[in-house]
């Protein structure tokens, strides 16, 4: 799945500006940036969520997506088993909803009540629903919301077997950094268009993180380091700067 040149404006203000991206099989692409950056606004265009005001989507044919959004509120007051969940609006089988189940990890779930799981158990159901639709791309809004520390890793492992297992690409939008990066096959950064994507790096910190994540990520383990070709002024459009050594924009090394 591709994208060239969306933009989408409301109330006069663009939320996302000329933004490009490609998705291909078995890698995984995480979109980075701070809060209201965009991110999850394009995850929303490619999904078809949302429609463009100019530029191209490329979906081929063959393409199906499983989607995990941003926000899951259940309501607590009607009874539902994750099972029951996981069947609606799939027609899966006992025996599909037991397998996709066991694949990310909740196999213990499936009799209990939606709103009774922890937060790691609910991300795994939301999963394994994804996944009920034999997608050969997976759509993960903040996958690790609600997750502590310890599942947020086991969380990303388990993405990263699914990729390697089904073939999947995978677009995942997250603010853990300090787990996500090591996960990641490329890092695309955005700040309502796109500031820098790449390889993600190892063990490295960039002052371009510092400054779009708050002074406190500064002595957090960042092992994405990337180079900004622009600077933002105080309405968050990018200006050009003189760039000098360090990795551009793909995350080649340059004089």
């Amino acid at each position: 799945m591709s994208a060239r040149g969306l933009w989408f404006t409301r109330h006069r203000r663009d939320l996302i500006a000329g933004i490009d991206l490609d998705v291909h099989a078995r890698e995984i692409v995480t979109l980075i940036g701070p809060n209201g950056a965009g991110k999850t606004t394009l995850v929303k265009l490619m999904l078809g969520i949302e429609k463009p005001d100019r530029g191209e989507l490329y979906r081929p044919t063959s393409t199906l997506i499983g989607y995990v959004p941003q926000r899951f509120d259940i309501e607590r007051a009607i009874p539902m088993t994750v099972a029951r969940f996981l069947a609606l609006g799939h027609g899966a089988s006992d025996d599909e909803i037991a397998a996709a189940l066991a694949e990310v990890g909740a196999a213990r779930t499936v009799d209990q009540q939606l709103s009774q799981l922890s937060g790691g158990e609910t991300q795994r159901v939301l999963i394994a629903r994804a996944l009920l639709r034999r997608p050969n791309l997976l759509v993960l809004d903040e996958p690790a919301r609600g997750v502590d520390y310890v599942g947020e890793a086991d969380l990303y492992d388990l993405i990263g077997s699914l990729r390697d297992r089904r073939g999947l690409g995978v677009l995942l939008v997250s603010h853990d950094l300090h787990v996500v990066m090591a996960k990641s096959d490329r890092v695309i950064c955005i700040n309502g268009h796109v500031c820098c994507s790449g390889k993600p790096e190892a063990v490295a910190q960039h002052a371009e993180y510092a400054r779009l994540f708050g002074p406190r990520a500064a002595g957090a383990l960042a092992v994405y380091t990337h180079h900004h070709d622009h600077q933002h002024d105080l309405s968050g459009a990018p200006s050009p700067v003189t760039q000098t050594s360090g990795l551009d924009v793909d995350g080649r090394s340059h004089p």
